[in-house]
């Protein structure tokens, strides 16, 4: 079993999700490159913005950068 699976540490689990989040950007931005359709295009650019932000508030939360992720 690994440590993600069973570890009460919350963030030995935002850094797996953004492991796993940043490898589904790189693939949705490289699909970008593969299609023709517009609106694909569009909706992989936008699927990988949002999931951007998701990276950002997991290593926000990993680094405490945010107040409300400040530990007391």
């Amino acid at each position: 079993m690994n440590a993600h699976e069973t570890s009460h540490d919350a963030r030995v689990h935002t850094g797996r999700l953004r492991e796993e989040t940043e490898t589904l950007i790189e693939h949705l931005r490289r699909d970008v490159t593969l299609v023709d359709d517009p609106a694909a295009k569009a909706m992989f650019e936008t699927s990988a913005g949002v999931l951007g932000g998701l990276v950002k508030t997991w290593r926000d939360y990993d680094t405490a950068q945010e107040a409300a992720f400040r530990r007391r």
